[in-house]
C-alpha cells in the first residue's frame, strides 16, 4: 500500500453488506489516501428507509465483517467505525474532513454533501472517486447482481 497519504481525514460509507470485490477497491482507496479513515456503515434503521430491493444483514453482522477485513489488513489503528443514520452522516457535523471517498454511481452524493457543508461554512470536501469495479462480463458488481445470483463476490459470472 502507498505510504504517501494525502489527506489526514477521510471518511467512506456505505451499508457494506457482503463485502465485495468492489467495497474492497472503494475501503482501500479511503486507506491509500487517508491517515485516518472514518468509515461509516448504515444502521439497521438507515438500511430499512432505503427500501432495498434485496435483504441486508444486520448491522452487528456487517460491523463484524468489516472488522474482520480491517484486521486482516492491519488498518484497524487508521479507522474508526460509525453508525450511518442519514445520506449525509459525518460528513455534515466534522468539519475537520479533508476527503470524501465514493464510487461512480454515488459521486452525486458527495457533490450534495459538499453544497450542504457550504451552506453550513464548512470546507467542501475533496471528492475522490473510484471507478465501479467491473464483472467479468463488463456490468458492474453490485450487492443486488450477488444476491440475484448473477455473480460471486468477486464478479464471476454465474453458470446456472
Amino acid at each position: 500500500m502507498n505510504t504517501m497519504r494525502k489527506y489526514r481525514l477521510v471518511t467512506v460509507a456505505g451499508t457494506f453488506n457482503g463485502l465485495h470485490k468492489g467495497h474492497i477497491a472503494l475501503l482501500m482507496k479511503a486507506f491509500e489516501v487517508g491517515e485516518r479513515v472514518l468509515l461509516c456503515l448504515s444502521s439497521d434503521k438507515f438500511v430499512e428507509k432505503m427500501k432495498k430491493i434485496h435483504d441486508v444483514s444486520p448491522y452487528n453482522e456487517r460491523i463484524m465483517e468489516l472488522e474482520s477485513f480491517l484486521r486482516k489488513n492491519n488498518l484497524c489503528d487508521q479507522a474508526q467505525m460509525l453508525p450511518l443514520d442519514d445520506a449525509y452522516g459525518i460528513a455534515l457535523s466534522n468539519r475537520n474532513l479533508e476527503a470524501i471517498i465514493v464510487s461512480q454511481d454515488t459521486e452525486i452524493r458527495a457533490r450534495e454533501i459538499n453544497e450542504k457543508r457550504t451552506a453550513l461554512g464548512f470546507p467542501q470536501l475533496e471528492i475522490v472517486t473510484i471507478k465501479m469495479i467491473l464483472a467479468e462480463n463488463g456490468i458492474p458488481i453490485s450487492t443486488t447482481r450477488i444476491m440475484c445470483k448473477e455473480i460471486d463476490q468477486e464478479g464471476h459470472v454465474s453458470v446456472i
